[in-house]
């Protein structure tokens, strides 16, 4: 090995697309399927729409499950993690669409045929470059196993799954109030529209009685559907109207007669209390039509343009004709008033466009059946969700959800497997092609022109990705999968959809019986995964959402290129904890590069020595054995071993819980604060003790449990930053390392029998004393090079002294101190003085001291201390803290209180000792 391996300076552009081809072109994260489930964890990575590029959710995302699925590796488990693209059929058929668009072509004039082909090319060109950017940033997913939401087997599983769905009555067609984008010229589900506040209109409109001179006004937020009105509605308890129920009223421009209908939907108390009714346009007047026996009149074509049954508004826009309806109302003094009011507009999630109601004939799935099973497994504890209130967020969705509109009128997708018969107006669904109606014989059938809501085929994914509808040894060892890592957003359009389709498909369907110990094995086992954890958002540093409009998005890539790959992993893990936003600062990930800068470093120092050591005969890479630990022989190996196996077990119970930032703030602490600050520069005496026997054995003592504790150091770090760790770690082993990869070694295990807390203590008191020393040094200008003596009173019962005495050489270099002379005196009242609960300690230095500055020291002193006591004061006077405190937190406040008491004391005594 030779430090010259590694450049002198951390680049990781350099090294990081070198691994990331690596660890593809070595395969090394694809795993046969075991023999049994016993030993397996895996997860399904959400797939990208195959439009996109990778944005800050989506590297938060990754991350998290990055680290997961490394770090469950490691630790010897059979792991897959499953990639895929959606072939997002919205999203994907408008991207195809602007670019017929700048060739002056329209799909239409392609045809369905020709366009899917074009699709197929776009996505040949363009479709792979987020999984490029995956591969890029090293995500250990099994490529071997990637697919495509449009591949064959899966088309194949989707039609399976909504043939079956259809055979048991759950799958229907109908004509429905939908949710109608007319920019994206279809259906869409509750779930793809927005709402957002807007300053409106609320029209108040005279409609005459028809054989009298009388009127009602109704009130309207949207005017121009009038001409679709089939009834006005009163509240059968309203007074104003009871005598108008059952007359006969006339839509104004349109000269239509339309009943006066009574029904509890319409409120008194809104607008003037009567409501128009235009079933063909409204949800809650499609409800209310339904009740009455209304007829339906569509108003609207596919493009919100009025259509023939508007009469004179023909042609015109929605907006346009709502314009012209008003001017022409208002010119037969039939306007009564208008009034501001606030809506909550619906607007289409994709392209904003304002949604509009509509008459249309859709297929859904009914979803009651789905949703109860799918409701009972959150339940009974059969998925967990992270943080849990997401719980009850999922369960009060799934008690109010409406039957789900799955067809899009679309060319881009999994087209419906139904034939509808010229002849006999029925419907054929069927698994393949038919050659005739399977009602009437005819022949005279063409195949659905729509094609599934994109989620459909999504929802599947757990077990179809496996082979389903075979029973396939994939689908028997890897369902249900682990663990679910996603965002928010997609917890109503994916995740619960997820759980219906996998607790009903994979739970015998319609034949479940889950009232007994054996139904009840089987829905346990028939759920998507195991555990669901739901990351935060990212915003930006001020917390803001990000947003193009507010100019502040930002771009992963951009930022990698700036800071590398493991500083933004490293940032984003922690600053991820369960339940709160990641207010994302490239400060923090600076300060991260500069971590990666400091383990380089001390990885090119460590193998300094090795070669030096090696070249002396002290010491052999190719004797020492990694695995076994070597003997603590003093106190910093014995205070290392210790902290090490502490941490690991830190880092091991926050994946558990997925606190990511725990985890990785614990390794930043141990790596930086306690390995490379003071773990090596402690050895470094004996790394450089010289060249006899005695001073070589020493060497090699200290370079085991450097090698031993930085080799194991570098896998603790590496699901976090799996790039400068494969790149220290196959350094470390002299380019021979006993895996192909960091990543397929063992990860660390805590030993309980490893955790010195005696050790720990004493090298706690070392450190204290150290740092005091650099304190008085820094606030009496003692300059770097000049090394002075210093004075320690032990406090009675303390082993200050033993402690101190056997580690000497430790406080002479780090505290930079000339001599340690131990008084039995107090050292309270002199200059130059830190009091502690275990030691005084003064720095003996000529130079005249500055009374007003040491005044102003021992004051602020004084006072951070009495804050301290007030504190603890307070706490231990609180009667129900005292109540519900554990007693070791209580012991802790009495103990640091006496402490304190102590301290108090020894300062007020100095100060007055100052004049």
């Amino acid at each position: 090995m030779s430090s010259h391996e590694l450049p002198k300076s951390y680049n990781p552009g350099a090294i990081e697309s070198r691994w990331a081809e690596y660890w593809v072109a070595e395969k090394l994260f694809h795993v046969d399927t075991p023999p049994t489930s016993d030993n397996v964890f895996d997860l399904l990575l959400p797939p990208p729409n195959v439009t996109g590029r990778l944005h800050m959710g989506h590297m938060l995302n990754q991350t998290e499950m990055d680290i997961i699925i490394r770090w469950k590796r490691m630790s010897g488990m059979n792991t897959l993690w499953l990639p895929g693209t959606d072939h997002a059929g919205i999203a994907t058929q408008m991207m195809v669409e602007r670019q017929l668009a700048t060739e002056g072509k329209k799909r239409q004039e392609l045809g369905r045929e020709k366009f899917i082909e074009r699709v197929w090319e776009w996505r040949g060109h363009y479709g792979g470059a987020i999984l490029d950017q995956m591969k890029r940033l090293g995500a250990s997913v099994d490529w071997q196993r990637e697919y495509f939401t449009m591949d064959e087997n899966l088309s194949v599983a989707v039609r399976e799954a909504f043939v079956r769905l259809h055979e048991q009555g759950l799958v229907y067609r109908g004509n429905y109030i939908v949710n109608w984008c007319p920019r994206c010229v279809t259906a869409i589900s509750d779930l793809e529209v927005v709402h957002e506040e807007m300053q409106g209109k609320l029209y108040e409109i005279k409609y005459p009685i028809v054989g009298s001179k009388d009127s009602i006004t109704v009130a309207t937020t949207r005017p121009e559907t009038m001409l679709g009105d089939t009834a006005v509605a009163v509240n059968p308890n309203d007074e104003r109207y009871k005598h108008l129920i059952g007359r006969v009223a006339r839509v104004p421009l349109m000269d239509r007669e339309i009943p006066i209908v009574a029904d509890d939907w319409a409120n008194p108390e809104f607008g003037t209390g009567a409501v128009k009714v235009t079933p063909a346009h409204d949800p809650n007047d499609f409800a209310l039509g339904k009740r009455h026996n209304l007829p339906q009149i569509n108003i609207m074509d596919e493009n919100a343009r009025m259509n023939e049954n508007a009469g004179a508004y023909a042609g015109l826009d929605r907006f346009a004709a709502r314009s012209r309806v008003l001017e022409d109302l208002d010119k037969q003094h039939l306007l009564v008033r208008v009034k501001d009011h606030t809506l909550s507009v619906g607007k289409c999630d994709r392209c904003k466009t304002i949604v509009e109601p509509r008459l249309s004939m859709q297929w859904f799935v009914k979803i009651a059946p789905l949703a109860q099973r799918a409701i009972e497994v959150v339940d009974k504890g059969y998925i967990k969700f992270t943080p849990d209130n997401y719980k009850t967020i999922y369960l009060n969705w799934m008690h109010n959800i409406y039957d789900w509109c799955i067809s899009r009128q679309l060319w881009w997708g999994h087209r419906i497997p139904a034939w509808h018969c010229a002849d006999c107006k029925q419907d054929t669904v069927a698994r393949e092609a038919p050659k005739k109606c399977v009602h009437c014989g005819s022949v005279n059938i063409e195949q659905d022109t729509d094609v599934l809501d994109t989620w459909f085929s999504s929802a599947l994914l757990p077990f179809t990705t496996f082979g389903w509808p075979q029973k396939t040894k994939d689908l028997e060892v890897f369902y249900p999968t682990s663990l679910l890592i996603t965002g928010f957003d997609i917890l109503f359009f994916w995740v619960a959809r997820m759980i219906m389709m996998g607790t009903w498909f994979m739970g015998d369907e319609d034949k479940l019986d889950s009232s007994n110990e054996v139904g009840q094995k089987k829905l346990a086992a028939s759920v998507p995964f195991r555990e669901v954890y739901i990351h935060a958002l990212v915003r930006d540093a001020d917390r803001q959402k990000m947003s193009k409009t507010k100019g502040n998005v930002l771009d992963p890539i951009e930022i990698i290129e700036r800071f590398g790959t493991d500083a933004v992993r490293f940032t984003l893990a922690s600053m991820a904890a369960p339940g709160t936003d990641i207010a994302f600062n490239e400060d923090r990930t600076e300060g991260y590069r500069a971590f990666a800068n400091k383990i380089w470093n001390a990885a090119r120092f460590i193998f300094m020595n090795v070669d030096r050591a090696q070249e002396s005969g002290a010491w052999s890479l190719s004797a020492f054995d990694f695995s076994v630990t070597p003997k603590a022989s003093t106190l910093e190996d014995r205070w290392i071993l210790s902290r090490f196996h502490a941490v690991t077990q830190q880092v091991d119970e926050s994946l558990k819980a997925y606190r990511f930032d725990d985890a990785a703030n614990a390794i930043y602490r141990f790596f930086w604060g306690e390995f490379c600050d003071w773990y090596i520069e402690i050895v470094k005496l004996r790394l450089n003790a010289g060249d006899s026997a005695a001073d070589k054995a020493a060497t090699a003592a200290a370079l085991d449990f450097v090698m031993h504790i930085f080799e194991g150091s570098l896998r603790l770090l590496s699901p976090f930053m799996p790039f400068i760790t494969e790149e220290i770690w196959h350094a470390i082993y002299d380019g021979n390392p006993p895996k192909k990869s960091i990543a397929l070694a063992g990860y660390p295990k805590p030993s309980a029998e490893a955790v010195a807390t005696d050790a720990e203590s004493e090298m706690a008191l070392l450190q204290a004393l150290i740092v005091d020393v650099r304190t008085i040094r820094a606030e009496l200008k003692v300059e770097n090079k000049l090394k002075t003596p210093i004075e320690v009173h032990a406090n009675s019962g303390s082993r200050v002294r033993d402690i101190i005495q056997a580690n000497m050489n430790s406080v002479l270099k780090l505290a930079n101190v000339e001599q340690v002379a131990f008084t039995p005196s107090s050292l309270s009242n002199a200059a130059g003085t830190k009091v502690s609960p275990n030691y005084e300690v003064r720095v003996v230095y000529e130079q005249k001291i500055d009374v007003a500055a040491e005044r102003e020291r021992l004051t602020k002193e004084l006072k951070k201390f009495g804050t301290e006591m007030a504190n603890a004061q307070r706490q231990l006077s609180n009667e129900q803290f005292m109540a519900k405190a554990p007693e070791k937190v209580v012991e802790g406040i009495r103990r640091r209180s006496g402490e304190l008491t102590g301290l108090i004391e020894k300062i007020t005594k100095a100060l007055g000792e100052l004049g």
